[in-house]
């Protein structure tokens, strides 16, 4: 169970003369974002600017604008490699999510894999992550586990925790300047998870949970499961409803069953507004579940 989050770093913001970085692009894929994303903050967070890059990498200016915008066309691994070297960002976790995202982008593996073999520069070997990562890592990830399988299949879930632990790799800094790691990281898993999800309707879709749920399992009598799957996916089409905070609470309380300590730990919440949330959820579920008999049309 995660009880207290890493020492933040005290980090410096450094500041940059200049023009500032554009926003990204609308087209940027969930993958190619997880770790654009904390490139870009790498950059901010280095005080130099796209002239000094562009000075020290020999690649024009306009094209590592392009890069850390995701405009154009999906980039190299080489020049990746190289501007992540430059902001002492690590390779191992970056590469995974940059092969990831390159097939995101519809590039083949012949394009991957010429990306990267033919250059001694451009090898990925295989590096340690901090020890508080390592650590933190350790203590939640079968927790974070349980929370992705309610949305996702084994696979995606798998990969989903995977790539949550390279993006906090890679933004661990982030992490620990943060007002609570435990936070930021469940933000991280949370973004993860649902950019992997089916939703409908703008709302992620908890189906999976209905068919893996202990009472279903317990039942023999095919008459009492249809009934159950029934009941299960109306409560989780209603908790599908809910606000993010309100549904991970349900999530973690209801479905992977962690009491109320876990779940505030996890969400790097007070247990105040776990209990909070909670009580929302229920009265909401019941309102759309069980809304009291309506009066129209009675006489006094």
């Amino acid at each position: 169970m995660p009880t207290e989050p890493p020492a933040p770093s005290g980090r410096p913001q450094a500041a940059r003369p200049g023009r500032k970085l554009g926003p990204v692009a609308d087209s940027v894929g969930s993958v190619h974002r997880a770790w654009l994303d904390p490139l870009r903050g790498s950059y901010r967070a280095s005080g130099l600017t796209l002239n000094e890059l562009s000075t020290r990498l020999l690649f024009a200016k306009s094209k590592l604008s392009e890069l850390l915008r995701g405009v154009g066309l999906y980039p190299r691994w080489e020049i990746v490699h190289m501007l992540a070297g430059e902001l002492g960002m690590p390779s191992s976790p970056l590469y995974r999510l940059w092969r990831q995202a390159a097939f995101e982008a519809h590039k083949n593996n012949d394009w991957v894999e010429n990306c990267t073999d033919h250059k001694p520069i451009l090898t990925t070997a295989p590096t340690t992550p901090p020890l508080e990562h390592r650590a933190f890592r350790e203590l939640v990830e079968n927790d974070y586990s349980l929370y992705a399988q309610t949305f996702l299949d084994d696979d995606q879930r798998d990969a989903a925790v995977s790539d949550t632990f390279d993006i906090l790799w890679l933004s661990w800094n982030d992490a620990l300047a943060s007002y609570d790691a435990r936070h930021f990281s469940w933000n991280v898993l949370r973004a993860t998870v649902m950019s992997r999800t089916p939703h409908r309707d703008g709302r992620p879709e908890l189906g999976r949970a209905a068919f893996d749920t202990v009472a279903l399992r317990s039942l023999s009598e095919p008459d009492h499961h249809m009934n159950q799957v029934t009941e299960s996916l109306e409560l989780f089409t209603a908790m599908s409803r809910l606000p993010a905070g309100q549904l991970d609470v349900m999530v973690l309380r209801r479905l992977c069953g962690f009491p109320p300590e876990t779940t505030s730990a996890l969400l790097g919440a007070s247990l105040a507004t776990v209990r909070s949330d909670e009580r929302h959820a229920i009265r909401f579920l019941e309102s759309v579940l069980c809304p009291p008999p309506s009066t129209e049309g009675t006489t006094s």
